[in-house]
C-alpha cells in the first residue's frame, strides 16, 4: 500500500511540474491538460494540476479553473470543498450551468443547489453596483449592469423571488438609457432679423408635481380596480408571462398617462393598455393632500 501511494504521488508531481513549466514558456496551457485529465476520469491528477496553477490567473482562466476544480472535488466525494469552489464559480458567472456533456447528473444537481441558494444574494449585490454607477452618472455602465441584473432575476432558479427588485431594475434601465442618450445637435445660427415686439405673454399655469415612491412623506396610491385581461389562447405560447407598465395617477385616482416599459405580445399589449385606462385608485397623498403619482406596475398575465 505504501509503495502504491508513493507511485501515485510521484505521478501527480511529475505531471504537475511540467505543466507549471509549460505555463512559463508558453508551449502548452496546463488548463487544457487538466481538462483532458478530468475527461479521462483522472480526477486526482487533474486537481493537482489545477492547484499548481498561479493564483493571479486572468478572470476568464480563473473561472475555468474553479469550474474544473469543483467538478474534480465532487467526483472525488469531497463535497464541502466542492461547494466552496462552486460558490466561487457562481459568484464570478451566475449564468454558468454545466451541461450534460460536461458533468454527471449528481454534479449538475450540486451546481443547481448552490446556485439557487446564492442567486438572491448575488442579485442584491449587483443591484447595489448598478445603482452606484447610476448615482455617479455613469449611465452607460449602469444601463448595461441593470440589463444584466434583469437577465439574472428572470432566471428560472430565482423562483419568483425579488420581484420588487425586478420592478426597480426595469425602471432604472429606462432612466439610464434616457440619460445616456447623446444631447441633440445645436441648431445652426441664423442671421438676426428685425421683428416686431412680441405680444405680452401670459404665464402658463404651473403643472402639478408628479411624486414617486422614493420621495419622503409620500403615501402611495392603493388599487381599487386593477383588472388585467387574459391573454388569448391563440397567442399564449408566444406571450411573455410578465410585463411592466408606468402609469401616472392623478389626484382623483384616475390613470392619466400610461407607458409600456416591458411588452408582453404585440397583439395583447393594446388590450392591456386599454384596460389600464379604466383602473382606479385611492390617490397618493402628501401630508394628507392628494397628489399626482408615478407608479411602476409589474403585470403578471393569465395565459391559460
Amino acid at each position: 500500500m505504501k509503495t502504491r501511494i508513493l507511485v501515485t504521488v510521484s505521478l501527480i508531481v511529475a505531471f504537475a511540474a511540467p505543466a507549471r513549466a509549460q505555463l512559463r514558456d508558453g508551449r502548452e496551457n496546463p488548463l487544457t491538460a487538466a481538462r483532458d485529465l478530468y475527461a479521462s476520469a483522472r480526477y486526482d491528477e487533474a486537481l493537482a494540476v489545477l492547484n499548481g496553477l498561479p493564483s493571479d490567473a486572468v478572470a476568464s482562466d480563473r473561472k475555468s479553473i474553479e469550474q474544473y476544480r469543483s467538478l474534480c472535488l465532487l467526483a472525488l466525494g469531497r463535497g464541502s470543498e466542492a461547494e466552496s469552489a462552486i460558490a466561487a464559480v457562481v459568484t464570478a458567472d451566475p449564468m454558468f450551468i454545466p451541461g450534460e456533456a460536461d458533468a454527471s447528473p449528481r454534479v449538475r444537481l450540486a451546481f443547481s443547489e448552490v446556485r439557487q441558494r446564492l442567486l438572491p444574494q448575488i442579485a442584491t449585490t449587483r443591484y447595489a453596483g448598478a445603482k452606484a454607477a447610476y448615482d455617479r452618472k455613469d449611465y452607460t455602465a449602469a444601463e448595461a449592469q441593470f440589463r444584466s441584473l434583469l437577465m439574472l432575476l428572470d432566471d428560472p432558479q430565482m423562483g419568483g423571488r425579488l420581484t420588487d427588485l425586478h420592478t426597480l431594475a426595469s425602471g432604472f434601465v429606462d432612466l439610464a438609457a434616457a440619460a445616456a442618450a447623446p444631447p441633440p445637435e445645436p441648431k445652426k445660427a441664423e442671421p438676426p432679423t428685425v421683428a416686431a415686439p412680441p405680444p405680452p405673454t401670459v404665464a402658463a399655469p404651473k403643472e402639478p408635481r408628479i411624486w414617486s415612491a422614493e420621495e419622503p412623506g409620500v403615501t402611495p396610491p392603493v388599487a381599487i380596480r386593477q383588472d388585467v385581461p387574459r391573454v388569448p389562447s391563440t397567442i399564449s405560447a408566444q406571450a411573455r408571462g410578465r410585463g411592466l407598465l408606468e402609469v401616472v395617477i392623478d389626484e382623483q385616482g384616475r390613470v392619466v398617462n400610461i407607458t409600456l416599459r416591458l411588452a408582453i405580445h404585440p397583439m395583447y399589449d393594446p388590450q392591456l393598455m386599454a384596460a389600464a385606462k379604466e383602473w382606479r385608485y385611492k390617490p397618493a397623498t402628501v401630508d394628507g393632500t392628494p397628489v399626482k403619482f408615478r407608479k411602476m406596475i409589474q403585470v403578471s398575465v393569465d395565459k391559460r
